[in-house]
């Protein structure tokens, strides 16, 4: 896995910190490009909350949603039903390790799932998503924070990383 800059030291940190408040969603971030173990306890909830949500749009069971910028990545797919599955199985997964209790059942695996294509995610991306979640750690849970301040920042196993800015949907965030 790629290794992302310092959180301490992120680009666009400031950004981040002044709009942790304003995410497209309010109060996270939806679908995160950093590996769920990198979450503190309410943004890993919220991550596997959003993430079915973000399945459901995918399979059209709701109305709400279903245009949120986050969602296009795993549009533009080949296999969007299959991508959002994967995805959600590394959530489950993560859950396992931290001892939470999520219904596995509610993850729809496409017939013939088996692994994926990777979706791209920028360097750029990967570091604002990093100076988000420090600000939101710094807000929430300032303890986690001090005891991931050395953790190389990586990226979720449905990623893979190429160089690039930070992702179009996110620069009006950043800006402010």
């Amino acid at each position: 896995m790629v290794q992302v800059h310092d959180p301490s030291r992120v680009p666009h940190e400031g950004a981040a910190v002044a709009s942790a408040k304003r995410t497209p969603l309010g109060s996270s971030h939806a679908l995160w490009s950093l590996h769920p173990r990198h979450l503190d306890t309410k943004g890993f909830v919220a991550l596997w909350r959003e993430a079915l949500l973000a399945q459901a749009v995918l399979h059209e069971r709701t109305r709400g949603y279903r245009n949120h910028p986050q969602l296009e990545r795993f549009r533009s797919h080949p296999e969007p039903l299959h991508a959002i599955a994967q995805y959600l199985e590394v959530v489950h997964a993560e859950a396992v390790t931290r001892g939470y209790r999520f219904d596995a059942s509610k993850i729809v695996r496409p017939e013939g799932t088996t692994r994926c294509e990777l979706i791209p995610v920028t360097t750029g991306q990967l570091a604002y998503e990093a100076g988000h979640r420090r600000a939101k750690l710094i807000e929430r849970a300032p303890e986690q924070l001090a005891r991931l301040a050395g953790e190389a920042i990586t990226q979720h196993p449905m990623f893979t990383v190429i160089d690039g800015p930070i992702a179009d949907r996110e620069r009006p965030y950043a800006a402010e």
